[in-house]
């Protein structure tokens, strides 16, 4: 069995699961769960790697467990490369990188696919796999979210695209973080404007900037 073998085995997840469960408070153990099904359903679904999907659902919360100030720490510690802005007035935004690598380093038989999407689950990415897209997605409409607009994501699942799914979700978090006057990732606008472009090709819209007013 190799490296990579390994880590996609049950008995690897099931004692990840363990270590995650005495790391987690209870309600976030469970969320991590359910985006791990959720995962695995989605990669299902759209074709991805089940296994790794599982796994980096699984995980994708490993440092959600560290106040601000131990997850500035353990980015610095990590060499973690993140904007000063972040670091400083979003540190919770680092819980994703510094997953990543803190898995990496531990159990560097994780497939670097499962890292990717620990990595970008939090802010996303111009440069997202599926398997980054369906964590994404996975984390924001498992089985214990609750808010409003969460059955429409789900309903849409297996009716649009991968990538439209992911469109419908980013928009949700992203006129939340603006309706609750909270911050945004100085990369949001690019990943917003990126897919949102690749959308509009598939439709055979054309672009263009937003008209002014």
């Amino acid at each position: 069995m190799s490296a990579a073998d390994d880590a996609l085995a049950d008995a690897f997840f099931e004692a990840r699961k363990a270590d995650l469960e005495r790391r987690l408070k209870p309600k976030r153990f469970r969320h991590s769960l359910g985006v791990s099904q959720t995962a695995e359903t989605l990669a299902r679904t759209y074709g991805a790697d089940v296994s790794t999907a599982r796994l980096a659902g699984l995980l994708h919360d490993w440092d959600k467990c560290l106040d601000d100030q131990a997850i500035r720490d353990r980015a610095r510690d990590l060499g973690t490369d993140v904007p000063d802005l972040v670091l400083q007035a979003m540190p919770q935004l680092l819980h994703g990188p510094t997953a990543a690598r803190a898995l990496a380093r531990e159990f560097p038989q994780i497939p670097p696919e499962a890292l990717s999407a620990i990595e970008k689950h939090t802010a996303a990415s111009v440069d997202m796999s599926d398997l980054d897209l369906i964590v994404y997605v996975a984390d924001v409409i498992e089985p214990s979210r609750s808010f409003d607009g969460v059955d429409k994501l789900r309903r849409a699942v297996g009716r649009v695209g991968l990538e439209d799914l992911f469109v419908l979700v980013f928009q949700h978090s992203l006129e939340n973080l603006v309706a609750t006057g909270k911050r945004l990732h100085p990369d949001t606008v690019d990943v917003w404007n990126h897919y949102v472009e690749r959308k509009l090709k598939r439709e055979g819209t054309p672009s263009g900037a937003a008209k002014g007013r």
